[in-house]
């Protein structure tokens, strides 16, 4: 890839039905995302054409119907079919994901967990945040 232009989704709340507890996936719970893809934006940004570009508004409305639909047990397993969505969407385009759990149901515990996910991300990338 010649350019490292970026998209950057950041903050999309999603309410999903995910988690190793059965109450967790019954009720379900807030989970965020930052999702990084990285395309050529050079057209788009000359000829002001955004079916030159990967329209984020596409990947945010997929999300959240995924979001709407999903039951699983893994932030992992999540995470996959967030790839698999956006793969679906645009093609093989590099993407880094990070999906935190925002109340994770462990005892006196208070912070996020996450994962840190990436598909066709270049290798001199590789290690680096969303």
């Amino acid at each position: 890839m010649s350019s490292l232009d970026r998209i950057t989704v950041q903050g999309l709340r999603l309410w999903a039905h995910v988690g190793v507890l059965e109450e967790e996936r019954a009720l379900g719970q807030w989970f965020e995302l930052e999702a990084t893809l990285l395309a050529d934006l050079g057209a788009a940004a000359r000829g002001d054409d955004l079916g030159a570009s990967l329209d984020y508004s596409r990947l945010i409305t997929a999300l959240q119907h995924l979001a709407r639909t999903t039951v699983c047990r893994t932030l992992e397993h999540y995470s996959e079919r967030m790839l698999d969505l956006v793969e679906a969407l645009y093609g093989p385009v590099p993407i880094q994901l990070e999906l935190r759990k925002c109340a994770a149901p462990v005892a006196g515990f208070s912070g996020r967990v996450s994962v840190t996910r990436q598909r066709h991300w270049p290798a001199a990338l590789a290690g680096g945040r969303p």
